[in-house]
């Protein structure tokens, strides 16, 4: 099966210091990169990245150990997977394109790298739009149970020897479609030839021990430079556009705009009526909210 594509887009490989990372690329003017999430790779956008390459260039890219990006092999400190260095292979690839400096919108893992881009590259970020996610230091620091059985998968991806590794390849359908659909909001759905290419690329192991190394790292590398970004009183210092879903655990369990604000100086941001797959499940809506905020 050929898998799908960004109507409209071109593809290619860019080589950012020996790592290959997958985009699409349309659109003109000014430049904007939109970082997937888990368990997924850049068709996420495919409902709202040819509306915003009407007045942008957009470039969706695969993080490194997703979609068709490379996938180095993990090390044990973490920092192959680390969200500096996931951060610094978009940095390079915007600029091997000839943008040096861009807006920027991450869901889910994307918008931890694209949280970490902003940090160590201000320079590189005009605008910032995180969805659906909280940072990753302030998830770490208020644990709860509540928190604990919405996230479980942090703590199993995150889990050593092996284990996740093995229990994800033995049947990697099963485990996207169980951890995809009760994230999903009501009624909502993902079509099955995306679907199937989520599948095709965790079908791969070197992908399900990137994205395991990712979560390790989150919980270890990433907190460890959040910690001291946070205590160096280092801000994101663009304007931050924060969406989330009503539905989800975000909406649920925590004050969205007041967390963010202990980690940006500019904050804006509303709920909008879905699961945790906001350009997914009401594209129109994420569409709205971006073209407002980046125009």
């Amino acid at each position: 099966m050929t898998p799908p594509v960004l109507p409209g887009f071109g593809y290619r490989h860019v080589d950012v210091d020996g790592t290959a990372i997958n985009c699409a690329v349309a659109g003109s003017g000014p430049p904007l990169l939109l970082l997937h999430g888990y368990p997924q790779n850049h068709l996420m956008w495919r409902r709202v990245a040819p509306a915003l390459a009407r007045d942008h260039t957009v470039v969706a890219a695969d993080l490194r150990g997703y979609g068709d990006s490379a996938k180095p092999a993990p090390d044990a400190e973490g920092r192959v997977y680390s969200k500096r260095l996931m951060a610094r292979d978009q940095v390079g690839l915007m600029r091997e394109l000839g943008f040096g400096r861009f807006a920027l919108v991450g869901h889910d893992r994307g918008a931890r790298v694209a949280h970490r881009l902003a940090l160590d590259h201000p320079a590189a970020v005009e605008r910032l739009a995180v969805l659906d996610i909280m940072p990753t230091r302030h998830v770490f620091h208020h644990v709860s149970r509540e928190m604990g059985l919405a996230y479980y998968h942090w703590f199993f991806l995150a889990a050593p020897n092996g284990i996740p590794e093995q229990m994800i390849g033995a049947d990697p359908a099963f485990w996207l479609d169980a951890l995809i659909g009760p994230l999903l909001g009501a009624g909502a759905r993902i079509e099955p030839d995306v679907m199937a290419d989520y599948i095709r690329c965790f079908s791969d192991p070197a992908t399900i021990a990137g994205s395991c190394a990712d979560y390790r790292a989150a919980a270890s590398t990433d907190l460890a430079d959040d910690d001291e970004s946070f205590a160096a009183g280092q801000r994101i210092g663009c304007p931050v556009l924060v969406l989330w879903g009503t539905q989800g655990f975000v909406g649920r369990g925590y004050q969205p705009l007041a967390v963010w604000q202990d980690y940006a100086a500019d904050v804006r941001g509303t709920a909008l009526p879905t699961g945790h797959f906001l350009p997914e499940e009401a594209a129109d809506l994420v569409i709205e909210a971006l073209r407002d905020f980046l125009d």
